[in-house]
């Protein structure tokens, strides 16, 4: 498989729907969105946008299947799989806030080995494929070069459905707060991670995730020289559903604050 070409042709498609979901906020009705559970919201956006990615996806790559938020197709394929979400900050899309995304990763024998991350509104797409390196907009990208924790500029995602873990989250924040430059809260975890990957955020980390939110960016970190670990400080990420995303070089500092609270 030549992942080269097919990350250009998913590239057009993520701009594609891209600019789809560009023209809908310009003229979105709050009063049709839908709610999922608490605090999660859904609205026909999502659901078209999703639907024109896997059908195009489905041409791209016919024996792949699918992993997606809003659940437009369930087929699971033997060895490929596209892991898509087709409007990640759908809270920030729904409140007329400027910063979401189309995240779609390709996942071949369990491996992540390709992802697009559009950040529509800055007309910025983040691009990796297995051994190919990480690019913005087809410029080559790497994590910075921060040395410390003290050096840094962090990001988070807050809870917003599952309080369980309050306490840990917030002691964790607490500590790192009167360390870095700063940490902040953007809303859209793909986009935190082609943050990382681009050398803006030098460090990421988040809970109660899904595959859909981080497939793509975990692709972009590690292909711009980052690293990806969940919050004991190992490789299961996807399942344990946290995430802990870095430069590389504070990767032991900022693992052994979150495994301090999260235990």
């Amino acid at each position: 498989m030549n992942l080269s070409k097919l990350t250009t042709d998913v590239i057009s498609l993520a701009l594609e729907v891209g600019d789809f979901i560009r023209n809908e906020a310009l003229v979105f009705d709050r009063e049709r969105v839908e709610y999922k559970g608490l605090h999660d919201m859904v609205s026909y956006v999502d659901k078209t946008a999703e639907e024109r990615l896997v059908k195009a996806l489905s041409i791209l790559l016919p024996e792949a299947g699918f992993v997606t938020e809003e659940k437009t197709s369930t087929v699971k394929g033997e060895q490929y799989n596209w892991i898509i979400d087709p409007l990640d900050g759908t809270t920030n899309f729904i409140h007329g806030i400027p910063t979401f995304s189309v995240s779609i990763a390709l996942q071949c024998d369990n491996e992540l080995v390709l992802g697009v991350v559009y950040e529509i509104n800055r007309d910025e797409c983040f691009s990796a494929w297995k051994n190919g390196g990480a690019y913005l907009n087809n410029k080559r990208i790497s994590v910075s070069k921060a040395p410390t924790i003290e050096n840094t500029l962090l990001a988070t995602g807050f809870p917003f459905h599952d309080f369980a873990n309050m306490e840990p989250y917030l002691n964790v924040l607490r500590v790192l707060m009167q360390k870095c430059h700063g940490i902040r809260r953007i809303g859209s975890a793909a986009i935190d991670l082609a943050y990382v990957a681009s050398g803006r955020f030098d460090g990421y980390f988040e809970f109660n995730l899904n595959a859909y939110d981080v497939a793509a960016g975990i692709v972009l970190v590690r292909e711009a020289g980052g690293h990806i670990f969940d919050f004991k400080g190992g490789d299961q990420c996807i399942s344990r559903r946290e995430i802990i995303a870095t430069n590389g070089h504070i990767s032991e500092e900022l693992v052994k604050v979150i495994k301090l609270y999260f235990k």
